[in-house]
């Protein structure tokens, strides 16, 4: 029987976009659907954003963040924060061909940033049971 985070890094592998929430100036959440690019565990997503982005100045001054994924019913919601990735040597490892819409210099273009999300709580609901739990 596979356990909560096995099940939850196969629904991870499979979805193509998560919802990745910062909070803004005035306090409110302010959730945007993101293009995830790989993750590392099921609470360590990685995904590729404008360094003038809204939700990089609402990272850069306050990185807590909320991030959910779902696939058929099943649903992991978490918080954690996200670490804003400038280094040029992760950009061009996670660099993907479809970037170039976005980023016309490719990989060494300055606008182009990475963001890590590292969730610490996590709310599951998977296969019809449901959990809180720290991770």
């Amino acid at each position: 029987m596979k356990s909560f985070k096995e099940k939850g890094m196969e629904m991870l592998q499979r979805c193509e976009v998560v919802v990745l929430t910062s909070i803004n100036k005035d306090g409110y959440p302010r959730p945007v659907p993101m293009s995830k690019i790989c993750a590392e565990k099921f609470n360590e997503i990685w995904m590729a954003t404008g360094k003038n982005s809204l939700k990089t100045k609402d990272f850069s001054t306050n990185p807590k963040a909320g991030l959910c994924f779902f696939e058929a019913g099943n649903s992991i919601a978490m918080v954690g924060t996200v670490e804003i990735i400038t280094d040029n040597a992760t950009k061009e490892k996670l660099w993907q061909d479809w970037f170039i819409e976005h980023f016309p210099k490719g990989a060494t273009d300055e606008n182009y940033i990475l963001l890590k999300f590292k969730g610490c709580h996590a709310t599951i609901w998977i296969d019809g049971e449901f959990s809180h739990r720290k991770i």
